[in-house]
């Protein structure tokens, strides 16, 4: 018989359970980001649940009230979800976490909950699930970004992206990084691309993104957690290789 739990962390059952991302590599300086960030973060109501069969990890979903939100995106009143994995598809793990996030939404009377997406990454959750969970698509952004949202009543105004990304990543013209740690593999984004620049003799200045309203500011994706920026131009707002990222910065040269 199959025993399927939700299981919330916070700071007390993270050092016991630790969390989901990264797992693998619990000694590695992208998972102790992480569990500083999620420790912070709980402070600010943030959710992070995981879905537990027969005592093993199977998933988790990550969520917070928009305006904690590590996503750059326009939804007051709304919970906002950041993460949503799953280690096998096809047995409702993903319909199971996502409908504890529409149950902590209604129970705290938010208008209904949002999430972002990106088919050209894994680094955001697929928009299949929430398309099969009723949620709408309402926006979309630069660089395949799309809004998908789960509205609980009728609403004159929606959640919704900035629309002025063009300006934001024009303001760079050095190599920058502009990071936090809600995601475990921005640490080893970050190490990728000091070694291609440094193969190439580019300095990188990183810029540790301090809150939402410097995120809502200056991201230039509504991803908002990690982006390169090189001559005015997006290199990256996920992990690359060290051989993508020099061949990436020699086009820009």
């Amino acid at each position: 018989m199959t025993d399927l739990q939700l299981i919330e962390l916070d700071t007390r059952t993270l050092e016991g359970m630790g969390s989901y991302c990264l797992r693998s590599k619990k000694n590695s300086l992208g998972y102790k980001n992480k569990h500083k960030w999620l420790n912070d973060k709980f402070e600010e109501g943030l959710r992070y649940i995981q879905l537990i069969e027969n005592n093993k990890q199977v998933g988790f979903i990550e969520y917070t009230d928009a305006e904690y939100s590590s996503r750059v995106v326009h939804a007051d009143h709304y919970l906002v979800i950041h993460c949503l994995w799953v280690n096998e598809t096809g047995k409702g793990y993903g319909t199971k976490l996502i409908n504890k996030c529409l149950e902590d939404a209604k129970r705290q009377s938010k208008q209904g909950v949002v999430v972002v997406t990106n088919s050209e990454t894994s680094w955001t959750p697929s928009k299949d699930i929430f398309l099969k969970n009723s949620f709408t698509l309402v926006d979309t952004a630069p660089y395949h970004f799309e809004l998908l949202v789960y509205s609980f009543e009728n609403s004159a105004s929606l959640p919704f992206f900035p629309t002025n990304w063009d300006e934001r990543v024009s303001k760079f013209d050095d190599l920058t990084i502009l990071r936090s740690f809600q995601c475990p593999y921005v640490q080893v984004a970050t190490e990728n691309i000091l070694e291609g620049a440094a193969k190439l003799g580019i300095d990188v200045k990183i810029i540790d993104l301090k809150n939402r309203e410097e995120l809502m500011k200056v991201s230039p994706t509504p991803y908002g957690i990690f982006s390169v920026i090189f001559k005015g131009r997006l290199v990256s707002f996920h992990r690359l290789t060290v051989h993508s990222v020099m061949k990436r910065l020699k086009e820009l040269l």
